[in-house]
């Protein structure tokens, strides 16, 4: 598993715009489970209803785990994907 933790700069934080392109996003690793933790509550990034309930705001950290295919690569892309977005 690998994982990287990311500081939320996204003035509204996670909200329904960003959270669909993430979940679209992730949805292009289809060999690979990644999820999102914040504090101590973690949602599979997949779940659009699960992500926006967490209610991540700006300066929120947050964990990002990739577990399967090609771990490595999926990892670099989606903390790529969370500076450019998020």
């Amino acid at each position: 598993m690998k994982s990287f933790d990311y500081i939320i700069t996204d003035p509204v934080g996670i909200h329904a715009r960003p959270a669909g392109i993430l979940v679209k996003e992730v949805k292009n690793y289809k060999d690979s489970v990644v999820t999102l933790t914040r504090g101590d509550k973690t949602v599979n990034l997949l779940k659009l209803m699960a992500l926006m309930q967490l209610g991540v705001k700006q300066g929120d950290t947050v964990t990002v785990s990739v577990e399967g295919g090609d771990e490595a690569a999926v990892c670099a892309a989606l903390e790529t994907f969370f500076k450019e977005n998020l």
